[in-house]
């Protein structure tokens, strides 16, 4: 996982700078720098796990279809011959 820098005193500088008060560019600053420690980040291990049912369902799906036409071509076979 990567890591953002945030300087949040150059932050609330900028925003008080632009007519913010201090309490005001505080609790914005406090804000996004609280979003951005908290947010779930999904790995490639956890879609790998989220989909290994999915792929299993695919696998026996295939399976199953490849019988049905196997059979299939035994009873068109067999009323040919």
């Amino acid at each position: 996982m990567t890591t953002v820098t945030f300087d949040t005193h150059q932050f609330i500088k900028k925003l008080e700078a632009a007519g913010l008060a201090e309490a005001q560019a505080e609790a914005i600053s406090e804000a996004i720098k609280t979003a951005s420690d908290t947010t779930d980040t999904v790995s490639k291990k956890d879609l790998q796990i989220e989909l290994a049912p999915i792929r299993t369902d695919l696998t026996l799906m295939k399976w199953m279809l490849g019988l049905i036409v196997a059979g299939v071509a035994a009873l068109v076979l067999k009323s040919f011959f």
